[in-house]
């Protein structure tokens, strides 16, 4: 197995090829086909091999790009149904921020709302609340539901412990200065009792959205 980490804007999207395909999860800012086309040529991945588009939750910065890679790729895209209206509508909400700078960030990017344009884009697999198994895309891991940071958010989590865990996570400034629990969320019980799911089923190095890696047992110490 092969992973990429793919920078999309101010998201890390993260490629995943094994020999029947490759996994995409997360399609970052609006604008970002380009650069995502150009990486591929990079990693020597041709774009018909990717077999599946997860998209970890709604928010503008992780669906931004989702119809023009969509068009590229010819794979479908699979998101929650809770947030599923987001990017079909093209219309995504902020979340709230849960600390001194996440509210103070928050505000900054309320003002560039406005600048924002998401080209809406169909989901063709609707997520419920069980687990997703990606091995019929030759991926060995699963998706599971790990709401907190939205009430749609999910993870990938791949059967060698490895969790990309979209923002239910973060380790990037501005947003925080080391690893940490997300600054924005709609629920940060939920936050916890999903990395408490994640850990129960063998999570052992975090991948988030914004940030390096880091090893899951920091979710534990939290």
């Amino acid at each position: 197995m092969e992973l990429f980490t793919i920078p999309l804007g101010f998201d890390n999207s993260y490629l995943i090829r094994e020999r029947q395909g490759a996994l995409l999860i997360d399609a970052g800012t609006p604008g970002q086909a380009k650069t995502f086309g150009k990486a591929l040529d990079e990693v020597g991945v041709l774009p018909a091999e990717v077999k599946l588009i997860v998209i970890t939750h709604g928010h503008w910065d992780h669906i931004g790009s989702a119809r023009d890679i969509k068009e590229m790729t010819g794979a479908p895209l699979a998101m929650h149904q809770a947030e599923c209206s987001w990017l079909e509508t093209g219309k995504p909400p902020l979340p709230p921020g849960v600390t001194a700078w996440g509210k103070i960030f928050r505000s900054i990017l309320l003002a560039a709302t406005p600048f924002i344009r998401i080209a809406p884009a169909t989901v063709d697999i609707v997520l419920a609340e069980g687990y997703f198994s990606l091995v019929p895309y030759g991926i060995p891991g699963r998706i599971i539901p790990t709401p907190g940071h939205s009430p749609g958010s999910v993870s990938v989590l791949l059967d060698n412990g490895e969790a990309f865990v979209g923002d239910l996570a973060m380790n990037q400034f501005p947003l925080c200065l080391r690893p940490g629990p997300p600054i924005f969320a709609d629920d940060l019980g939920l936050v916890r009792r999903s990395w408490e799911l994640l850990l129960e089923r063998g999570a052992g190095m975090i991948y988030p959205a914004h940030g390096k890696p880091f090893p899951a047992d920091l979710l534990r110490q939290w």
